[in-house]
């Protein structure tokens, strides 16, 4: 059995708010969930956006994009990050007051609605 993948968060971005308006992050943190086998972004949007429709979330896809993009949030752990398709990955990027168990849950769930497994990539810049 192979062992479960770490969202262990190794560094979280900084929110500023730049006197012009609005809100930038300095840093990121994203996990990549790499499906085993190749998947087509619409394909993976549609798992994101079914699991995301079971609950137990709130979320929002807010922007005009090319590619999918969600703002989540877990009513059961109150975890907030944001949940993209992109190069046939799904990437979870982790926000100010995100912990691992919001995290672990979509994972979770994820997995449970794939017909493949996913490995998980973990990319971090200050």
């Amino acid at each position: 059995m192979a062992s479960e993948p770490s969202f262990t968060i190794p560094a979280r971005p900084q929110r500023e708010y730049p006197y012009s308006g609005g809100v930038e992050y300095d840093g990121q943190t994203i996990f990549q969930l790499v499906p085993s086998d190749d998947h087509s972004n619409d394909s993976l949007s549609e798992l994101l956006g079914t699991t995301l429709a079971a609950g137990p979330y709130q979320y929002g896809d807010f922007y005009n994009l090319p590619m999918t993009l969600y703002l989540v949030r877990d009513e059961h752990t109150g975890d907030v990050f944001r949940a993209s398709v992109r190069d046939g990955r799904i990437r979870l990027h982790v926000l100010p007051e995100t912990e691992s168990t919001g995290l672990r849950q979509l994972y979770d769930r994820l997995t449970e609605r794939a017909d493949d497994s996913f490995s998980v990539q973990c990319e971090t810049s200050v």
